[in-house]
């Protein structure tokens, strides 16, 4: 993600990188493009002074083909896109404020390479080769550096969301045997399917759990964080102030 303070500024992407010049001058440099039907970047959305542009909006819904498990939930592909970088801002400006050491480049590059033989659709790109991965990125428009830096912030963001939140959180047995009586047994039994003991599936219920707990923890933290901040989406054709 670009970011700026905006300071009547317009960001434009440029063979990848953000350059940051007057509003003026921009519209001089970038009539020519205009009028030959490219696109301009424009901000979309202000984060505590950090703006959120277009093009991040457009990259990462395409990020998204590297994500394939996530859960599908209805409304706009493009808006969902939007909030989920505008809590990601916000989790990486409270992040700057308890710094933690980088991620080594090993551990990226092993879960990338786990990535590789998870995607559905890389069976047919045959990303375990070189030359399958590569066609594979391309057709997302990523080169293999811009996935890395997007995959390892990716990672800081669970990082710090599991040191937050998770380790605060605990579950006891009476609420797995819960779960495993309200949920899971009727599941079985509309499928006339005979379950497995509860101590097979407790570990997995104890995920289950833990992930509901820290979500809802993480979206009141996130609220939080937006009334007691500045967050502004734009409109096209609004001007940011």
């Amino acid at each position: 993600m670009r970011r700026v303070a905006h300071n009547s500024v317009v960001v434009l992407a440029m063979m990848g990188f953000a350059w940051a010049i007057p509003y003026a001058a921009a519209q001089a440099a970038t009539a020519p493009a205009a009028s030959a039907g490219v696109p301009l970047d424009y901000v979309v959305a202000i984060v505590n002074q950090d703006v959120i542009l277009e093009s991040d909006v457009a990259e990462e819904m395409r990020f998204s083909a590297f994500m394939p498990f996530n859960s599908q939930t209805s409304g706009s592909a493009r808006d969902k896109a939007l909030d989920r970088l505008i809590n990601r801002e916000l989790i990486l400006q409270q992040e700057k404020l308890q710094p933690q050491p980088p991620i080594p480049d090993s551990e990226v590059q092993a879960q990338i390479q786990e990535l590789r033989g998870a995607i559905p659709a890389c069976v047919e790109y045959k990303c375990e080769t070189q030359a399958g991965w590569d066609h594979f990125l391309a057709d997302n428009d990523f080169t293999e550096q811009e996935l890395e830096a997007r995959w390892r912030e990716r990672m800081e963001v669970l990082r710090f969301i599991e040191v937050r939140f998770r380790s605060g959180v605990h579950i006891t047995h009476q609420q797995i045997a819960d779960y495993y009586k309200n949920q899971m047994l009727p599941e079985y039994a509309k499928q006339k399917a005979t379950p497995p003991p509860l101590d097979t599936l407790s570990a997995r219920i104890e995920e289950v759990l833990l992930q509901r707990e820290v979500t809802s923890l993480l979206n009141d933290w996130l609220q939080s964080l937006r009334e007691q901040g500045s967050v502004r989406t734009l409109k096209p054709g609004e001007e940011a102030p």
